[in-house]
């Protein structure tokens, strides 16, 4: 099942957006002039959907218009992570710099980064199928569950879409772009949930590109 943002309540992009920070120790470390590091990896994120960073403006525009702490907003504003501004500032300064950052953004957009994503929240946006594919089928328990690599990838096949089909495609074809060396590689892979090694024989790139094949394989059927 593909992963995407959805208006599951009021403000979902904004907790997606700090769902940013928690993966960076839950800190505000932005300035005026630069973004911090969680900020640059959800940017890295939505220059590839930039609706998502309007959606996020609007969403700040609305949590700020009410104030934070307005009891209009607050069972909203209780399922944000819980990310500690910098000594001197409050939350609401932290998000109008974040505003800003976006703003600035959209207005001059960045080419679409080829970075490789730096941690489990900015791999599962960068790659949401392969996340699901890596995650639900090759985990720590993987051998409790299936007898063979290629087991554990027909179930996968069993409950896939075409769109969920199309998409691990593009995921893959994309990670081993991004991945220059296999310790790249195979660091991605275990941040998108990974905790077994591929088949005897093969290494985790040559393995993925047998994978990409047998999709390509399954969609043209």
């Amino acid at each position: 099942m593909t992963l995407s943002p959805g208006p599951g309540f009021r403000f979902y992009e904004v907790q997606e957006l700090l769902e940013a920070y928690a993966a960076h120790d839950y800190t505000f470390t932005d300035t005026p002039e630069a973004p911090g590091p969680a900020l640059s990896a959800y940017l890295r994120i939505v220059s590839t959907d930039p609706q998502r960073a309007i959606t996020a403006v609007h969403q700040l525009d609305g949590i700020l218009r009410a104030g934070l702490f307005s009891p209009e907003i607050a069972d909203d504003i209780e399922l944000f992570p819980k990310i500690e501004p910098p000594s001197g500032h409050g939350v609401e300064d932290c998000l109008r710099i974040i505003r800003e950052h976006l703003v600035r953004h959209l207005g001059s957009p960045a080419p679409q980064s080829r970075t490789l994503p730096q941690n489990k929240w900015e791999c599962r946006e960068r790659f949401p199928e392969l996340n699901q594919f890596l995650g639900a089928h090759f985990h720590q328990d993987f051998s409790d569950e299936y007898t063979s690599h290629a087991e554990a990838i027909d179930d996968y096949l069993s409950g896939a879409s075409g769109t969920d089909l199309d998409q691990l495609g593009r995921d893959i074809s994309g990670l081993l772009a991004m991945a220059a060396t296999d310790k790249d590689l195979k660091r991605a892979v275990s941040l998108l949930g990974m905790d077994v090694s591929p088949p005897s024989g093969l290494g985790v790139r040559r393995w993925l590109e047998e994978v990409a094949g047998t999709v390509a394989d399954r969609l043209q059927r």
